[in-house]
């Protein structure tokens, strides 16, 4: 829990979720209008995600028109977003690995949405062929993951 590695004040929460195979970008607040604001449509959040096989540029067009997922049980078309193929980032490895070179060749791409439905960008790119095996959240906003260093638990005043 979070509240393990740092005092936190009473009534903080975090803005949006990370599950627990996702890494990244965590906002904490105690102003529940703010929350609400930062998970609105209103703000990009961009990740990096690592997917098994080398994806074409022809499905990141797909992804970035919207595709068809399901929210508990339900048909939703996801609206478009930002989506690039991307270097392979420079990020420390994971404490569990994933997998290997022998599991075969995998790709990074940047996707950036403004919507944050349940696991919506790992059932993205499971819908185009891609499963997605590593999923980290660089960017909320204005604010970069990597102007953090690892572990920092930083005050931000001013998001936008």
């Amino acid at each position: 829990m979070l509240g393990e590695l740092y005092s936190f004040p009473e009534g903080t929460m975090a803005i949006g979720r990370l599950d627990v195979n996702s890494e990244g970008l965590l906002l904490l607040t105690t102003d529940g209008k703010t929350s609400e604001y930062i998970r609105s449509k209103k703000i990009e959040k961009e990740y990096y995600v690592q997917v098994d096989g080398v994806i074409s540029q022809a499905e990141i067009e797909i992804l970035k028109k919207g595709v068809e997922i399901s929210i508990e049980g339900k048909k939703y078309t996801t609206i478009p977003c930002k989506a690039t193929l991307i270097s392979t980032p420079n990020f420390p490895n994971r404490t569990q690995k994933i997998r290997d070179e022998r599991h075969g060749p995998t790709s990074w791409i940047s996707i950036t949405i403004n919507e944050g439905k349940f696991r919506q960008v790992r059932k993205m790119t499971a819908v185009v062929g891609y499963p997605t095996l590593r999923l980290i959240r660089v960017r909320i906003g204005t604010i970069l993951l990597n102007n953090l260093k690892l572990g920092e638990v930083k005050k931000v005043e001013k998001l936008i």
